[in-house]
């Protein structure tokens, strides 16, 4: 989540001490040229972002709401997944921009969340009705769905509640590989941030993406922060040598040694 000042409910990015990173936006030309299976050779109506031939944006500021933390999409051999869902204010919009992307509810096999704060699953229980896919969190972070847990989920800072949500299922290991077509998607525990946040790892195209949703923190009492497991987790990501890191509200930064200069920044 972007950063929040708990005393005045002001918005406040954390800056990294890194200075320059390559980061893609969403009114960038796409590197290929080409759209398959999009019904538009371009973003101008704020739908999508091609990253890679079978990895999209899809939702976060310049496509679904300012609000919202970055929505990412996968599609791999015909089958596809959602990393996180956002706040839910415009869920039919996010559904819009997944269908623009060629892909149908019967293609979705996870909508997979990062961790459990309301700007990434506020509209996890409309999208996964919309496209009949199951929710998937680490048991750790799980109980603040369940629950709706206003306070840990930081709903309240939204000026929201978190209405309850029963996920269908809840990683207990380190790393859990997720089927994908003829992809696995590796989920990776790495707490701190709060304690069941996961990155998603997964190969496309011959590069290393990493969804590492709010690498940035901010860490908070809240959310049950631990700062000492955020420092390790930061070291472990950084040494999982992704080529492209799809964040939370940093937008897409390319290129190994930009990723590790950008993930280790927050050290």
């Amino acid at each position: 989540m972007a950063a929040l000042s708990a005393a005045h409910g002001t918005r406040d990015r954390v800056t990294p001490r890194a200075s320059r990173f390559r980061i893609a936006g969403p009114n960038e030309t796409d590197r290929h040229g080409t759209f398959p299976d999009c019904q538009r050779n371009a973003n101008e109506e704020g739908e999508w972002l091609e990253i890679t031939s079978e990895i999209w944006q899809v939702g976060g500021a310049g496509f679904t709401s300012p609000e919202d933390a970055a929505v990412y999409l996968i599609r791999c051999a015909g089958r596809a997944a959602v990393v996180d869902a956002g706040c839910g204010g415009h869920s039919d919009r996010l559904a819009a921009n997944i269908r623009s992307c060629g892909v149908t509810p019967g293609q979705v096999e996870y909508l997979l969340l990062t961790h459990c704060h309301f700007d990434h699953t506020g509209g996890a229980q409309a999208l996964a009705a919309e496209f009949g896919c199951p929710v998937v969190i680490h048991e750790q972070d799980a109980a603040a769905l369940i629950n709706g847990d206003s306070q840990r989920t930081a709903a309240h800072w939204y000026g929201r509640s978190m209405q309850p949500l029963q996920p269908d299922v809840m990683i207990s290991d380190r790393t859990h590989p997720l089927p994908l077509g003829d992809r696995v998607v590796t989920a990776i525990h790495l707490p701190g941030h709060t304690p069941g946040s996961v990155v998603f790892q997964v190969p496309s195209d011959g590069l290393q993406v990493l969804f590492g949703q709010d690498v940035h923190g901010p860490l908070h009492a809240d959310f049950g922060s631990d700062a000492l497991a955020y420092r390790r987790s930061l070291t472990q990501m950084a040494d999982l040598k992704a080529d492209i890191l799809c964040e939370g509200h940093y937008g897409i930064i390319e290129g190994a040694e930009q990723v590790r200069t950008f993930i280790r920044s927050f050290l």
